[in-house]
């Protein structure tokens, strides 16, 4: 394992997906694989390999994108020894589905009723293509299924088309995607300027990270090196319960207001830390204003509750349990399904969502804490009994929303998200992949 731990950013050789952002508006698909003969997916690598991008080479301007993950199981199928693959962290080894208890994912989450074959040890190769538009991301599908074509030993088995709409809202109606942290060398600005870059390691494999030490690698150093892990899930969002909830719960507020209380943000984007009493579309537009906030001057929640959405999955610098830099990630989100026409509040039967990847270094301290900790436990705010209240396995919980001279307390949530599935996935440099792919085992 390499030690230089001031050693400068490999840029040339980290997947430009891992990093870049995103464009926006955007469509593009999540496809999956199974690999039945390990000549056959070293064969698949090499073709995708000339299509992937490294970040020092990244043009936002470019209108397509390709990113390749592979699961400890994809990882076994392709033929990587075993020596190498018992260096990967246990939580990478057993897989989504196995740590279902662990992240939460119980009841209508638990891995019995995922779609097929999403919790299966069938999911071995992802490929995550992304296009400004849908006819060049139909294309550049196309051209990632001609390289499976002829290929008997790698079948697709499931693929899922998504979107970010030109508005950048989700299913529920917010604009998404706007926080994310700058990571240190890369020269790729986050949105939030009171927030310090973050090291290297804490997402890519092989740097330094919050703590000053090298997180734990996998061997050898040319497949470890410049990797990272990739959570992605497959999250169904009930609009039509959503939308019934607020209504019903309203009583003389506004359904918007009582949304923001739970999302931590209006519609537009604008955070309710710096727009506490109505929407503002000008400031949610505005992407150097609309994340540039903290939550020290308002401890009690009385702008944004403590057990908002937003604020549980990012606390700044909010005083809680727990050090907030040693959990960042790197989220993405983007739409899957058609949308719920406004105002409608009856189930239409579609099935519409997110497709949420989360990037890091570390799954157990960045993923899967936040899933545990921060989703599904309220301790580190001082509320045990709370869950976020958006994406938390609810079971009839309850939510606060801080308020003068008497605070209010919601009972009976209903679960507004669904995990419909989802995995664990290895996303290497691209030396790694020239070495998946000229294995000789």
């Amino acid at each position: 394992m390499t030690t230089d731990t001031g050693a400068a950013l490999e840029l040339g050789d980290i997947q430009a997906a891992t990093l870049m952002p995103r464009p926006n508006p955007y469509a593009g698909a999540y496809l999956a694989l199974r690999i039945d003969d390990r000549h056959a997916a070293r064969e698949l690598l090499r073709r995708l390999i000339p299509l992937l991008e490294p970040v020092s080479s990244f043009d936002p301007g470019r209108p397509v994108s390709l990113g390749v993950g592979l699961s400890f199981a994809g990882l076994e199928a392709i033929g990587v020894p075993a020596e190498s693959l018992a260096t990967f962290p246990s939580e990478f080894q057993q897989g989504m589905a196995a740590r279902a208890a662990e992240i939460g994912d119980v009841g209508k989450n638990a891995p019995e009723h995922w779609e097929a074959p999403l919790g299966s040890k069938d999911v071995h190769l992802v490929v995550a293509a992304l296009a400004r538009d849908t006819a060049l991301m139909e294309a550049l599908v196309v051209l990632a299924q001609d390289a499976v074509r002829d290929l008997p030993g790698v079948s697709p088995i499931w693929q899922l088309d998504v979107h970010v709409p030109p508005d950048g809202r989700e299913q529920f109606g917010f604009k998404d995607s706007i926080s994310e942290p700058t990571v240190e060398g890369t020269n790729i600005l986050g949105s939030n300027p009171h927030e310090a870059p973050l090291k290297a390691g804490e997402f890519v494999l092989g740097y330094e990270d919050e703590n000053g030490e090298l997180p734990p690698m996998p061997q050898p150093e040319v497949l470890g090196h410049n990797g990272t892990y990739v959570a992605f899930r497959k999250l169904h969002q009930r609009v039509a319960a959503f939308r019934r909830y607020l209504r019903d719960n309203a009583a003389d507020t506004e359904a918007t207001w009582l949304a923001a209380k739970f999302v931590g943000r209006w519609p537009s984007g604008a955070p309710l830390a710096l727009s506490p009493d109505k929407d503002n579309p000008e400031l949610g537009g505005d992407p150097t204003r609309n994340n540039a906030f903290l939550y020290g001057d308002d401890p009690r929640g009385l702008k944004c509750p403590v057990g908002a959405h937003a604020r549980r999955m990012n606390a700044r610098d909010s005083v809680i349990t727990g050090q907030v830099r040693l959990h960042r990630m790197i989220r993405r989100g983007t739409n899957y399904g058609p949308s719920l026409p406004p105002g409608v509040l009856e189930d239409d039967g579609a099935d519409r969502g997110l497709m949420f990847a989360f990037v890091g270094a570390h799954l157990a301290r960045q993923f899967e804490f936040v899933q545990k900790q921060w989703v599904h436990d309220g301790k580190f705010i001082g509320a045990p009994a709370e869950r976020d209240p958006l994406i938390g396995v609810q079971d009839g919980g309850e939510f606060t929303i801080p308020q003068r001279p008497i605070r209010r307390r919601l009972r009976g949530l209903p679960d507004f998200v669904v995990n419909r599935g989802g995995e664990y996935c290895f996303m290497p440099g691209l030396r790694a992949l020239r070495w998946l792919a000229e294995l000789d085992t």
